[in-house]
């Protein structure tokens, strides 16, 4: 089978629950950005800020650690429980360590009043650490089957919980007061707690999965090899200095922000008014989510055959295309995506085309990657994402007092395409591929042509903006079909 066929179908199997996720809870945007006022939206960007961060550290490299391992050693079960008991070990030291100091980490974090938005993401962050190989396992073992039913249970348990506290419950209580479903409703909700129904919907759904993938766990007799755990430790710390690194690119401007801003000027409402517009790139991120989930394994799989170069060319190619359509469907019918937060929060529209630009070219990063992956020089890979922070904190420190989260939308942008420069010139040096940079750039300065283009001619009229934005995603798409015409038939079908 064409090994582009074969990733598209993984990617498929695998993104479906993901996509459909975060598609749901994408839409849950709008009733959050609608119930909560900004300041409030902005704890729960700050929140899963933190959480970002510290899932990075608690899994610490261990799921590619997995995949590499996995595919090397014909001893998989040791591989597996080798994993997955040094989750549990780590997971529970830190649960406990962070029940004993939850008083002095709310009070750090300004939230001395909440200790329990503590309590809970430590459950929430100790959970899903530990779920992160049986969920692996199950991509190693190609069974999307079982992966997309616990997917969706999660997703389904979260948005359910979501509904039923935020909507469900002060409905019942406003409009039938004194009825017996109320009283019952009136001794599990409390409306005070607000935004933290929001992270006890997230812990259900959390705990729901993790029961799932229990029998996973268990059908494989756990054995720790502390030789092989030494191994893949070895391989996995520089993942973890570049995971974190990644993370710090990814989310640091949101936890800083309301530090560098003056009060003055509501700093946490800016921050949710930042953290609500980064949302509306979210088919970009999504789409960059899914492709890691089948890409990874994939790239493993495809290192051992004789065209393993072309392939990953190939492959970047047409993942610039996609994300360049994604970029202008989104911003050529921005005013339509915009609808899906609430009015107050609208003001930070001009984040969108910076911060969708950025995920494109972390997206290529992501494609890079494969080389210090597969060559094991995943510490050269640390050391860029390492120079990708360094630059995010710099900018994030000059920009934000002045720019606000305009600057930080910046600082990611330049971060991003920072590390993607520095990933191509060095991996060519240990991993030479012959990408295509000529069309990628070309087809770059087209959609960003056509964007400018939509701006200059943008009216007060939605039917006539929407009219022109279709037009120019039709002629965009069919410039990339007469440039591609040849391949996309031999893609179709040769298998």
């Amino acid at each position: 089978m064409n090994p582009l066929r074969k990733l598209a179908g993984q990617t498929a199997i695998y993104g479906l629950p993901t996509i459909v996720g975060r598609l749901l809870n994408y839409l849950l945007v709008p009733l959050y950005t609608r119930e909560f006022l900004t300041a409030e939206y902005g704890i729960v960007t700050e929140m899963y800020a933190y959480v970002a961060f510290l899932f990075v550290i608690l899994s610490y490299g261990m799921e590619t650690a997995f995949f590499r391992f996995t595919s090397q050693d014909n001893k998989k079960g040791n591989v597996f429980g080798t994993s997955v008991l040094a989750l549990i070990l780590t997971s529970t030291v830190f649960t406990i360590t962070g029940f004993v100091f939850t008083g002095d980490i709310s009070n750090f974090m300004g939230y001395p009043n909440n200790p329990e938005y503590i309590r809970w993401f430590i459950l929430i962050l100790a959970t899903d650490a530990i779920s992160s190989i049986p969920y692996a396992n199950l991509r190693f073992e190609n069974k999307p089957l079982r992966f997309a039913f616990i997917k969706i249970i999660n997703i389904s348990a979260n948005i359910g919980f979501n509904l039923f506290f935020i909507l469900l419950c002060p409905f019942l209580i406003a409009n039938y007061p004194g009825s017996a479903l109320t009283e019952i409703i009136q001794k599990i909700y409390n409306p005070e707690i607000g935004v933290g129904y929001i992270f006890i919907s997230n812990l259900i759904a959390s705990i729901l999965s993790f029961l799932l993938l229990i029998p996973d766990i268990l059908k494989t007799k756990l054995k720790f090899d502390f030789s092989l755990f030494r191994r893949m430790l070895a391989y996995a710390w520089p993942l973890l200095i570049f995971g974190l690194a990644g993370i710090v690119n990814e989310t640091f401007d949101r936890i800083i922000l309301k530090h560098l801003l003056p009060e003055s000027s509501d700093p946490m409402s800016q921050l949710g008014i930042y953290g609500a517009c980064y949302k509306v790139s979210i088919l970009m991120t999504l789409f960059i989510q899914t492709y890691r989930y089948a890409a990874e394994p994939f790239f493993f799989d495809q290192a051992k055959h004789v065209d393993a170069k072309q392939t990953y060319a190939r492959l970047m190619h047409i993942f610039i295309i996609i994300c360049l359509l994604i970029f202008l469907g989104i911003m050529l019918f921005e005013d339509l995506f915009i609808l899906f937060i609430g009015p107050e929060f609208r003001e930070g529209r001009g984040v969108i085309p910076i911060l969708l630009l950025a995920n494109l070219f972390l997206g290529v990063f992501y494609n890079l990657s494969v080389w210090f992956k597969l060559t094991d020089n995943t510490r050269i890979g640390a050391l860029i994402s390492v120079a990708g922070a360094i630059i995010t904190l710099i900018l994030n420190f000059l920009l934000i007092p002045i720019m606000g989260y305009m600057g930080a939308a910046w600082a990611t942008l330049v971060c991003y395409a920072s590390m993607m420069v520095m990933s191509y010139l060095i991996g060519q040096k240990y991993f030479p591929v012959k990408y295509n940079l000529t069309a990628a750039g070309l087809y770059l300065l087209i959609a960003l042509g056509f964007y400018a283009v939509s701006v200059f001619l943008k009216t007060n009229h939605q039917v006539l903006n929407t009219t022109i934005g279709a037009g120019l995603l039709l002629l965009f798409l069919g410039i990339v079909f007469f440039s591609e015409r040849k391949f996309i038939t031999t893609l179709i079908h040769k298998g």
